[in-house]
C-alpha cells in the first residue's frame, strides 16, 4: 500500500541540500560569458603562454637560463660520493688542486657545483678504496642503453618519472641524453630547453632516414630505367643535418637534450605520407639508425625517451629504439585497465609490423623481423599506501615480475618541486622541512635503485654474452 506523502516529508530548501539544486536560470545566464570562436582558442593559448613563461622563469639566472643549484658537503657525502664527511675534508685538504667548494658564511658549510662533484667522484674513483662504488657500472665497448617511458594514458607521471630517472642517473655519474618526442614539450621545459620549430627536434633525424632510403630507392629506379622520386626542400635540408645539430646542452653538465615543441606533432601526419610513398621504408628503425650512424650511442651511457601519451608514429619510433621499456601507472582500476589495453595495443601494433615484414622476408628468403626488449617494467607512481595498498597488491599478483615491487610515493616535495617547473633533485633541501625533503627524495632514490638494478643486469647479461661470443669466435 502506497504511503501518503505529506508536506512535512518533502525536502526543504536549506544549506544542507546539494549545490546542484535550485539553480536559478536567470542567475546562470548572468554568469555565462559569450560563445567562444576559433579565435578564442588563440586568446586562451596566449594567456597560457604568458603564464607558462612566468612560471618557467622561476629559478632562472640573470641571462634567462636555468641554473643548477649547488650541493653541500653533507649532501655529497650522503647521496653522491660514499665517504665520511671527515675523510672527504681530509682528501680536499691533502689535494689543493681539487675543487675546494665555497662557503656562504664565515666557517660555514662548503658548497660545490655538479661539475665539481663529478671531478671529485673521478678522483675518488681512481685514488679511493676499490671496495666502494665511486663510478657506476658501465661495461666497456657496449653502446648506450635506450630507455623509453611510455603509456597512452595521461597524468600517470610519465614525464616526471623519465626526468627524475635522468637526473638520478646524472647524479650517479652517468652521461645522459634525454629525447623529448612529446609535442607538448613538458620534458623540454623541465630541462630549460629552447626549441623554436620542428627543425630543432627529432624530426630532421626521421626525415633524413627517409631521405636516405628514398635516395637508395631512386638509384634502383634509375638502374631499372625508371624516373626517380624527387626530394622536396624539407628532405634536402634534413639530409644535411645530424643528431649533433639538434642536441642541446642543459643546465646539468652531464645531461643533454633533444627537445620538442608543438610543431613536432606535424610528424604524425608527415610520416604516413612518406610511408605511403615508399612502402619499403622501415619507419620504426629511423630513430635508432640515425642515432647509431651519428655516433650518439657511443657518446652517452643512458638515453631516456619521453613518448607522447598516444601510440602514434613518434611513440612507435621511441618504443622500437628502446632496450628497456618503463610504463608508469597509478594504483587505480581505470589506470590498471588502461595500461592493460596499452600492452594489448603494443602487441597488436608490433605483431602487425612483424607479420607484414616477415611475409615479404619469407618470399625473398631473407631473415625475418622480431622486436625484442631487454626488459619491460611497469611502475606505480603517485602512490598512497593508506588508500591504494589493497589494489596495488592485487595488481602485483596479476602482473608479477612485470610490475616493479617499488611504488613511487607522492609527497609534498614532489608537489612543491612541480610548482617550480623543476625536479626534486633540483630543489635546495634548505627550502623544505628536512623530513619532507628526505621522504620526497627517498621514494625517487628507490625508484632509481630499482631501475639501476635493471640497467646493470641488462648490461651484465650483454657483456657476458659478448665475451662468450668472442671466445666462440676465437
Amino acid at each position: 500500500m502506497a504511503r501518503d506523502i505529506h508536506r512535512k516529508d518533502l525536502p526543504r530548501a536549506s544549506s544542507s541540500l546539494p549545490p546542484y539544486f535550485s539553480i536559478d536560470p536567470d542567475a546562470a545566464l548572468a554568469d555565462l560569458d559569450a560563445p567562444t570562436s576559433t579565435a578564442g582558442f588563440a586568446e586562451i593559448a596566449a594567456a597560457c603562454a604568458q603564464g607558462r613563461a612566468d612560471l618557467a622563469s622561476r629559478g632562472m639566472n640573470e641571462e634567462g637560463r636555468k641554473e643548477l643549484r649547488l650541493f653541500s658537503t653533507w649532501e655529497i657525502t650522503r647521496y653522491l660520493i660514499p665517504v665520511a664527511q671527515a675523510h672527504f675534508r681530509r682528501v680536499l685538504k691533502a689535494n689543493p688542486d681539487l675543487p675546494q667548494g665555497r662557503s656562504e658564511t664565515e666557517g660555514g658549510a662548503k658548497w660545490f657545483t655538479l661539475d665539481e662533484v663529478l671531478r671529485l667522484r673521478a678522483h675518488f674513483g681512481s685514488q679511493g678504496s676499490k671496495a666502494k662504488e665511486y663510478i657506476p657500472y658501465r661495461p666497456d665497448g657496449l653502446p648506450a642503453k635506450m630507455v623509453a617511458v611510455a603509456n597512452f594514458k595521461g597524468g600517470v607521471g610519465k614525464t616526471s618519472t623519465a626526468a627524475h630517472l635522468a637526473m638520478s642517473a646524472a647524479l650517479d655519474g652517468y652521461k645522459v641524453l634525454v629525447i623529448d618526442l612529446d609535442s607538448q614539450g613538458s620534458m623540454t621545459s623541465i630541462f630549460g630547453g629552447r626549441v623554436e620549430d620542428e627543425w630543432q627536434t627529432a624530426f630532421p633525424l626521421l626525415a633524413r632516414h627517409y631521405g636516405e632510403h628514398l635516395r637508395m630507392e631512386n638509384q634502383r629506379r634509375l638502374d631499372r630505367g625508371d624516373a626517380p622520386q624527387p626530394l622536396d626542400e624539407a628532405l634536402d635540408a634534413a639530409m644535411e643535418m645530424t643528431a649533433r645539430d639538434v642536441i642541446q646542452d642543459t643546465h646539468w653538465p652531464n645531461i643533454d637534450l633533444i627537445g620538442a615543441q608543438l610543431n613536432l606533432y606535424w610528424a604524425e601526419f608527415q610520416i604516413p605520407v612518406w610511408r605511403m610513398a615508399a612502402r619499403s621504408w622501415k619507419l620504426w628503425d629511423a630513430l635508432t639508425e640515425r642515432l647509431e650512424a651519428d655516433g650518439v650511442l657511443d657518446q652517452y651511457d643512458v638515453i631516456f625517451i619521453d613518448t607522447p601519451p598516444a601510440l602514434g608514429y613518434l611513440t612507435i619510433n621511441g618504443l622500437s629504439a628502446a632496450d628497456i621499456l618503463l610504463v608508469p601507472m597509478g594504483a587505480s582500476f581505470l589506470e590498471f585497465d588502461s595500461t592493460g589495453r596499452f600492452f594489448d595495443m603494443l602487441h597488436s601494433t608490433f605483431a602487425s609490423i612483424e607479420e607484414g615484414e616477415n611475409l615479404a622476408a619469407r618470399a625473398l628468403g631473407r631473415p625475418g623481423l622480431s622486436f625484442e626488449w631487454d626488459a619491460v617494467r611497469t611502475v606505480i607512481t603517485r602512490y598512497d599506501s593508506a588508500q591504494q595498498g589493497e589494489l596495488a597488491a592485487l595488481m602485483q599478483a596479476y602482473m608479477g615480475r612485470v610490475l616493479s615491487p617499488h611504488k613511487q610515493d607522492y609527497t609534498a616535495l614532489i608537489g612543491q618541486a612541480g610548482e617550480q617547473v623543476s625536479g626534486i633533485y633540483e630543489a635546495d633541501y634548505r627550502d623544505f622541512n628536512r623530513e619532507t625533503y628526505a621522504r620526497g627524495r627517498e621514494t625517487f632514490d628507490e625508484t632509481y635503485a630499482a631501475f639501476k638494478k635493471l640497467l646493470i643486469g641488462v648490461w651484465r647479461r650483454e657483456a657476458l654474452q659478448d665475451a662468450q661470443d668472442q671466445r666462440a669466435a676465437g
